[in-house]
């Protein structure tokens, strides 16, 4: 709570003032009047009680900020005597009037608490809840006798209006076949008509979920909450539909929620109707499912068409990077070889023959990287059960030169049998583990080992580890490691984090792997720090 003001309670001049800052506050906070005199009065009456019977009693009056649209005024009166055990009558009718109004008393002190909802939190800043305090301390002196009697008058003048208003309203949603209801900011409901007691056929006494459930389709309940809490909010109207129970079937309705203005141009109320639509409904539905499904159906037709013609196009792409890309490459280098039959290693250097042979060959690694990428498709293809260690055993032989010319730890623990494509699993760990072995300054260490999970289980050190069954495969190295802020990029096309002369490559190995767990419907995701490697998390679903 944030501290408005503090008030010791020792004497009458005490209750003058709990009352008069007690009104100011909800005044200022932009309480309509008869909230203000409800929630003042019932703080003077425990504040009437404890300078009566209490001890040591302060009352503190501030704002209650629960959330930025939640916030609320409260009174908090604190007290080394048993207080509503003094005068029950007098706690009785402050619950009466305020109703939130809460009481605890344990190892001789007692706490009460009173509290009123702020309609517009939006406007209670910060700033705003500071000039509240500034406000009381420089406050003048008070004569509040006069402005008590008169804030009492016009609580009473508000009630006699509020029974003519009411009589008024039943008077007149008796007459008319709509269900209507009248509902306060807290969900209470004041008055509801015949027609709405006979069709739910059991009282409707909050305007709650638990209530309304009993007669609103369940499909429909959350969204007309949704809307009822925005219309108090903005003081605004809502008109909808929803469907409501009628003996054993549901009936469309339109409902419409639309605010009370007293004459003061304040807002106390709501009323609630429903209005019986589900003739025009019905027809409405056939109309639109019959154009909609038309429009699907084309939808499907031309997103078929488009998805033909993107498969030529692929088509046409890999022949060309197997064939027409290729040939030329070859051709280059047939004729760099015959070129240089007849130079000096001299001759070769000053005509940059080693440099035009390396980049055709970076051409055609980096056309067949694009080949395979494009290639990676499980469409029509069925899964297999895969042994993952046959795999990876098979991997470092093809890597057993690299392994051995670093010196390097592998790690191994027993890995599951998945189901999957054995292709595209090989070209995974392939890239992982060659990444692992590549991209180190020092003697490597790769550590692979595996865990299952479930909907229970929690990988700590994967703060965005999937929810579900699956099988876990870790593959973590002492390599170079890369900065966060890489996270978003590595998976791209082409995406290199070093330069070409520090480490070979194409950029395309983890877009390749990243491609793989999606066929697999998995999800593969890392960890990683410079210079302190890097670990990736393999997810296959069980």
């Amino acid at each position: 709570m944030k501290e408005i003001v503090k008030i010791n309670l020792d004497n009458e001049m005490d209750l003058i003032l709990a009352h008069k800052r007690s009104m100011k506050i909800a005044e200022m906070c932009g309480m309509p009047s008869s909230a203000q005199t409800r929630f003042s009065t019932a703080v003077s009456e425990i504040a009437r009680c404890s300078i009566a019977n209490g001890k040591d009693s302060i009352l503190t009056l501030g704002i209650n900020v629960i959330k930025s649209t939640h916030k609320e005024i409260l009174a908090v009166i604190n007290d080394s005597i048993d207080l509503k055990k003094c005068n029950p009558e007098a706690f009785k009718y402050a619950s009466k009037i305020s109703e939130n109004i809460e009481y605890s008393f344990a190892d001789n002190y007692s706490i009460t608490q009173l509290s009123q909802k702020v309609l517009s939190p939006g406007l209670l800043s910060d700033a705003k809840i500071k000039t509240l305090a500034d406000y009381f301390k420089y406050e003048p002196p008070l004569s509040p006798y006069d402005e008590i009697r008169k804030k009492n008058i016009e609580l009473i003048a508000l009630s006699e209006k509020l029974g003519e208003s009411e009589n008024r309203y039943r008077q007149l949603s008796n007459t008319i076949p709509v269900l209507i209801c009248i509902v306060n900011e807290r969900n209470q409901v004041l008055l509801t008509n015949d027609s709405l007691r006979d069709h739910v056929k059991a009282p409707l006494n909050v305007f709650d979920k638990k209530e309304i459930k009993k007669f609103i389709h369940p499909d429909d309940v959350d969204l007309l909450l949704e809307n009822w809490s925005k219309t108090k909010k903005n003081k605004s109207h809502y008109a909808g539909e929803t469907r409501v129970k009628k003996d054993s079937s549901y009936i469309w309705h339109l409902v419409s929620i639309i605010p009370n203005k007293t004459e003061d141009g304040t807002f106390n109320s709501w009323l609630v109707y429903f209005v019986d639509i589900h003739a025009q409904k019905t027809v409405e539905e056939t109309l639109k499912n019959n154009s909609e499904l038309k429009i699907i159906q084309r939808e499907l037709e031309s997103a078929n068409s488009k998805l033909i013609f993107k498969n030529k196009e692929l088509q046409q792409f890999a022949y060309i990077a197997s064939h027409d890309l290729q040939e030329p490459l070859r051709k280059i280098r047939i004729m760099l070889s015959r070129a240089g039959e007849g130079l000096t290693e001299e001759q070769k250097n000053n005509f940059y023959f080693d440099k035009i042979t390396n980049a055709a060959g970076r051409m055609s690694d980096l056309i067949t990287d694009v080949l395979n990428y494009s290639r990676i498709d499980n469409n029509a293809q069925v899964l297999s059960k895969v042994d993952l260690n046959e795999i990876v055993h098979e991997t470092l032989n093809d890597l057993s030169l690299v392994v051995e010319e670093k010196n390097a730890i592998i790690n191994l623990s027993k890995l599951p049998e998945v189901l999957g494509l054995n292709t595209q699993l090989r070209q995974l760990f392939f890239n992982l583990i060659n990444n692992a072995l590549k991209f180190n300054s020092g003697q490597p260490t790769v550590t692979i080992e595996a865990l299952p999970i479930d909907t229970t289980s929690q990988i700590t050190a994967d703060t965005f580890a999937p929810v579900g069954n699956y099988h876990c495969i870790i593959i973590a190295d002492n390599g170079i490691g890369m900065d966060s802020h890489y996270s978003g990029r590595i998976f791209d096309m082409f995406q290199r984090l070093h330069e070409r002369d520090q480490y070979g490559g194409n950029g395309i190995g983890l877009a390749l792997c990243k491609r793989v767990i999606e066929n697999h419907n998995g999800v593969l995701n890392f960890i990683s720090k410079p210079g302190e490697g890097t670990t990736f998390f393999i997810y296959l679903p069980r």
